[in-house]
This record gives structure tokens, sequence and C-alpha cells, in this order.
């Protein structure tokens, strides 16, 4: 990446599905990433548990998820939350970086719960999709025809990253450089904060 300024990235939180998946591939790409991640010495923030592709280092489960051993029992250091909004709110706080592997509903909410994050300014971490054999190539030509139809634009498309490998990724992720929405980033975010700045209703969320 001769030329390129880096980001420094030192955690990275996975999302990816509870079951593993029809296709073999899912599951080592999922292996392949945590060995990325190691050689780089970038620690790995998940949603607890050992089922389906999950991983190890760090895992926000809710409690939920730990009765009756639903999940099984999580790889690494632990944190309980009360709800899925609080796990997601620091799955956010303690990373800095996302990447989806395949996954479903929940997956794709998580997903798309830190690009609107993005958008809305309330953090500026690099957001990116692991597209293996193809899976996400639906999902991305639907949000390319959000963008032509003017639902998405233009500056917010850039928000979601895309890459077949988990190196190419990763690379993509550190030279990911945030542009802001001028209207957005006046937004007031902090909990001290007692007002929050008035949207534009003609803006394109």
């Amino acid at each position: 990446m001769e030329g390129v300024s880096v980001r420094k990235i030192k955690k990275i939180c996975v999302f990816c599905g509870a079951n593993s998946g029809k296709d073999v591939a899912f599951v080592n790409a999922a292996f392949h990433l945590g060995e990325v991640l190691g050689k780089r010495k970038i620690d790995l923030v998940y949603g607890g548990g050992k089922l389906g592709l999950m991983g190890q280092v760090l895992g926000i489960i809710p409690s939920a998820f730990t009765v009756n051993n639903l999940v099984g029992e999580t790889c690494g250091k632990e944190i309980k939350v009360a709800t899925m909004q609080e796990r997601l709110v620091m799955m956010m706080e303690f990373s800095d970086a996302f990447i989806a592997l395949p996954g479903g509903f929940g997956t794709l909410e998580e997903l798309f719960q830190m690009i609107s994050w993005a958008q809305l300014s309330i953090h500026n971490k690099p957001i990116g999709v692991l597209n293996i054999n193809g899976f996400f190539n639906g999902l991305l030509s639907f949000v390319d025809h959000a963008v032509k139809q003017e639902f998405i634009t233009p500056r917010a498309r850039k928000i979601l990253i895309s890459a077949t490998t988990a190196d190419e990724l990763v690379d993509k992720l550190q030279a990911f450089r945030f542009e802001s929405d001028p209207a957005l980033s006046k937004l007031k975010w902090s909990p001290s904060s007692s007002q929050k700045e008035k949207l534009d209703l003609t803006l394109r969320l």
C-alpha cells in the first residue's frame, strides 16, 4: 500500500452467522480471516458463543443467550450485556473497524446498523463485507440500485467496502477515509448534549 496513508486498526469486530452455512468455503474463509488478523496483530471482537462462524478473543453477549447454554461457551474474554442494542453499542465502542461475513438477518442488522451510524456521524470507523463466493453480490447490487434511485447518496455508498479476500479487505479498511455529510456531521450525539442539531428532512438518509 505504498503511497497510501494507513489507518491504525487494533481491533476488528466481526459479524457472522450463528450457522455455518451450506458452503464449506464460508467456514474456511472465517478461519483464514482469523489467521490474517492474528498475523497483523489485530484483536477480534465478536458476539459471543461458539456456534457457526463465530470466533474468539472478546465476546460481547446478551445475558439471555447464556441461559441453558443456548450458544455455547464464549471463547476468550466475555462481557455480558442486558440487551441486543447495548451489545451493538459496546461492539462499536470496543472496535476500530467492522467486517461482516456471510450470515442471516442478525448479521445484516448489525452491518446496516453500523453503516447508518456512520452515515449519521455517530462513528467514523470503516465497514466492510467479505464477499466469499459472491455471497454479497445481490446485496451490493441492491445498494447500488438504491443509489441510482437516489435513496442512498454516492457519499454514503462509500461507507460500505467489499473485497473477496481477507487481506484485501483489511487493506481497504486501513486505507479508508471517512467523508461525512456536512449537515449530518453537525449532529451532537454525546449523552451530555441537551439538544440535537435540527436535521434537514430533505436529506436522503
